[in-house]
Parts: C-alpha cells; structure tokens; sequence
C-alpha cells in the first residue's frame, strides 16, 4: 500500500521547544539519551511505526507497523507564508509492512465494559490500566515479529489506548463538570516492554483546547482517500464514524461526526441471548433470520443523538449497557433475531440518515468507502448499499488498507505528525479552538534506546 496523504500546518516553534529543553538538560543521561533518540527519529527519511488501538467494541488491540518515508528537505512540513492560505506539508509515502489483532481474554473484555458502563473504584480502574498496557505491548511486539523484524527496529509506537469514558460535552445542570475523555493502557508499560518510545494519549490536548477530542482519524482519512471527486469514509466499529472528503479536499474542508451505534448494540444483544457463549452477530446470520419491526425502527432513529446535527461524538454513555438494558425490557416480546435484525437496520440507517441530512445538501459525493468489523456483517451492509445509492459503498480494502487495520494504522500516521511537529487534530471537526501537537512521549530505559540504535547502524 502506497499513499501519498495530505497533512496538517507544521507547529516548530512548539516542537522545536520541547526538544531544546531535552538538550538543555543533557547532564542527565536520561533526557539526553531520549533527546537524541528524538532527533534521530526526526532526522530519519523512513521511518517505521506501530500504530496501536482497542476501539469501543473491545475486541482486542489491534496493531499495525506502516513504514512511512517523507518528501522535502528533512522531511518537515512547510509553514504557511504570510497571508497565505496553509501549505501542506511535505507528504509522506506510506506502505504497510505488517498488521494483527491480539485478541483480550474474556474476562478482560468484561472488566473493560465494565468500567466504560458501569461504577468502579478507581483501584479497579488504575489495575486495568496496568494490565491493559502489557497487552497493548504484547500486541506492538505481535506485529513486529508478523514483519519479520525485532521490535528494536520500530522508531516509534504511537498508542490510542482503550476509551473507557468519553465526555465531549459536559453536562450543562452540573457546574463542575467537563470535557473529559479517558483511555487505559499506561503507555509506561509498554515502553518498559518493548524498549520503544511511545507517544500516547491523543485526545487531551483537544479537549484542553476547548474541543470534543473526537474523531481523530479524519487526518489518516485525508491522507490515505483523498481525491477529485467526492468520498465519505466510514468506519463500523462500535459506533459509526463519517468523514466527509469533498472533491479536490484540503485540510479545512474536512467534515467529520458519529452517526450512532453500528456494532455495539449488535454485539450487545448477541452477548446477551448467547449469554456470552457468541460475541457478535458473524456474517450477519442473525439479522438475516430475524425480520425487521417497523415501529421499533422508527423509534430507534428517532434518538437525539442520531437526529442531532454535527459535531457530535458517541460511545457507551450513549449506545451501552444502560441503553441495551432499556431496549430489551421495552421490547422483550420481540424474538432475538428480530431485534438483532433491528439492531442492524439501525445501524445502516442511521448513517444513511446523517448522510442525507447533513452531507449531501452541501457536498457532491460519489464513494463511501467503509472500514471497521461491521464490513463483514453482509445484510448490514447491502442495506447499507442500498439506502445510499447511486452513491458506490466500496471497502477500504480496495485501496489497499485492510479492513481490521485501518484505525492503527491512523494512529501510526498521528504519532509519525507529533515526531514531525504537524498538527493531528482537525479543528473545524473537533471544534478545538485551535491545531494541537498531539500525545504525550513516554521514554524507556536509556540503556534499551543504546541498543535499538547500535542494532540499526
């Protein structure tokens, strides 16, 4: 897979600093060793990074290790001259070398749904970040050996982490709340493991400048879809996502939301008729027995989060456990695959929906080119296909990212413009009241950055 993506306004002056203060504080073997560690992943042409994340459905943690080499002098982007619109930086080439899915054990997932729907001490919650960073660390060292090559190759890992809670917009009644999101596995692990720099944490620099933190991947969006004419991307995770890519798109022209619920509330309501022995609905088989019920539909789209305008964001606050629970003792007298097939039209019209409403009136789209677990799921997408035409539903497949790996490898490109001092957040999606440099470093141990660079001299 090769791409040539369009970034974000360089930020040096930023980067720059945060670099000089490493140097500044060379005496310290510590910092002088991730300063020059910094500097020599910067000053590289190829780079090799592993993109990691768990999504809401929490399946596992998906990896993905995507070599990535710049264009221009150094690599860096450009910075807008004066009184000109942005320049794009210099576009990197992209290839993908490897990627995998390193599965979480059952009773992980359950302790990982738990916390995101449910109260819990935050002994509980401070264990599971824990444990959550040796299996993201498992997995960028899966996707290492997937390449054929050690883990010390890797200049970088850039990890989402897994979102256990999401608060875009506060709670207007409490005048102590606010914007806040949440994502475990303690990047210290797996720095600590792997003997790699880890930029984690994304989202909060957003939400410190005033934005809803999601989504994040209308930048990787950009880069790998972009194109004369009209797309949307579409990922179905456990919640569906849109980025709008209008024809001849630059950067301030990208539009992105969540639509409502694609794959949780499938999920969820296998899990619960299985009682846990299945864990989605495979191929669609369920939704393909059950029949759909009008009424129950119609009241499904009717919820204010899928009507509400953009930007907007979603995830278990909304579509989880409290939702499923509140659906099943409505609907009860429904048979499970009617409701599952229910569930799965929701799914396929709510997006139909947000696209006629808030996409078409205002942009000319020719491709929707779908990503995430719910591409596999038949009957949602030939409902899909059929609610949207004459616009064409592609897969993400076809341009060469496979289905299961495009969110890491999203990431991958979001740690690579936090190395290169780009902007990964997309102010007019987020509604941040400016463009933030995004994650927060994390450093091993001096003596494991020695080795990496002496076995890739």
């Amino acid at each position: 897979m090769t791409r040539r993506p369009r970034g974000g306004p360089a930020l040096p002056n930023r980067h720059d600093a945060a670099a000089s203060s490493l140097t500044g504080a060379a005496s310290d073997p510590h910092l002088a060793a991730a300063s020059r560690a910094l500097e020599t992943i910067r000053g590289k042409r190829t780079k090799h990074i592993i993109g990691l994340i768990s999504g809401t459905s929490a399946d596992g943690v998906a990896a993905a290790l995507v070599e990535i080499t710049d264009r221009g002098a150094g690599g860096r982007g450009r910075t807008p001259a004066p009184g000109r619109r942005e320049a794009e930086p210099w576009p990197p080439c992209i290839r993908l070398l490897a990627h995998t899915t390193v599965p979480y054990p059952a009773e992980v997932r359950r302790r990982v749904l738990d916390v995101a729907t449910q109260p819990a001490t935050t002994q509980q919650i401070a264990s599971l970040h824990y444990l959550l960073g040796e299996y993201f660390a498992a997995a960028a060292a899966a996707v290492a050996r997937g390449a054929g090559r050690p883990v010390s190759s890797v200049d970088l890992i850039a990890s989402h982490g897994q979102t256990v809670a999401h608060v875009g917009v506060p709670d207007a009644a409490d005048r102590w709340g606010r914007a806040a999101t949440l994502q475990l596995a303690e990047a210290a692990v797996i720095a600590e493991r792997t003997g790699r720099p880890v930029v984690a944490d994304f989202r909060a620099a957003d939400i410190a400048a005033g934005g809803q933190a999601a989504p994040l991947v209308p930048y990787a969006d950009l880069a790998l879809l972009a194109a004369p004419a009209g797309r949307i991307a579409l990922n179905l995770g456990g919640i569906s996502n849109l980025t709008v890519l209008p024809a001849g798109v630059r950067r301030a022209d990208v539009v992105a939301f969540d639509c409502g619920p694609a794959n949780m509330v499938i999920d969820g309501l296998v899990r619960h008729f299985t009682r846990g022995a299945e864990t989605f609905d495979r191929g669609g088989r369920r939704a393909a027995r059950g029949r759909v019920h009008d009424a129950l539909l119609r009241e499904l789209l009717d919820h204010p989060f899928v009507t509400a305008p953009p930007p907007k964001t979603a995830g278990h606050e909304q579509f989880g456990q409290p939702f499923l629970r509140a659906l099943l003792a409505r609907w009860r007298r429904l048979g499970p695959d009617d409701l599952i097939a229910t569930a799965t039209a929701f799914a396929a019209d709510a997006v139909s929906l947000n696209i006629r409403r808030y996409v078409l009136p205002r942009h000319a789209i020719v491709d929707l080119v779908a990503a995430g677990g719910g591409v596999h799921n038949a009957v949602l997408m030939r409902r899909l296909a059929r609610d949207i035409a004459p616009i064409r539903l592609r897969r993400i497949d076809e341009f060469g990212v496979p289905s299961g790996a495009k969110e890491a490898v999203a990431f991958a490109l979001l740690g690579h413009a936090t190395v290169m001092g780009i902007a990964g957040n997309l102010p007019r999606v987020t509604g941040a009241r400016h463009a933030s440099l995004l994650g927060k470093w994390t450093w091993p141990p001096p003596a494991a950055l020695g080795r990496a660079a002496r076995s890739r001299a």
